[in-house]
């Protein structure tokens, strides 16, 4: 079973996800379909320790939104991996 858990701040929402047993990639359409909606008009940080597949198609999931990013906790914060946003980059890191 997955849990997904929301924090919404200003500018962005944050999704977490937290894995109770290992996945597999049949699940996964399952998965997203258990992922909670966004507002679209914020960006959204990715969390949660998980499979590569499942984050990117979290990412792929939240692509309408004004930007992506996926927290790095070495990092202190989210490192943007796309977006619409103007004054918002690629590569950028969002502090948390």
């Amino acid at each position: 079973m997955t849990r997904f858990s929301t924090d919404e701040r200003d500018d962005f929402t944050i999704v977490e996800f937290e894995l109770e047993e290992p996945i597999t990639p049949e699940e996964l359409p399952s998965l997203l379909e258990a992922a909670p909606e966004v507002d679209p008009t914020k960006g959204v940080v990715i969390s949660g320790r998980g499979p590569i597949w499942l984050h990117s198609a979290l990412a792929h999931l939240y692509h309408p939104t004004r930007w992506v990013a996926h927290y790095d906790p070495r990092l202190g914060g989210a490192v943007v991996v796309q977006t619409h946003q103007p004054g918002v980059r690629v590569g950028q890191v969002v502090r948390l």
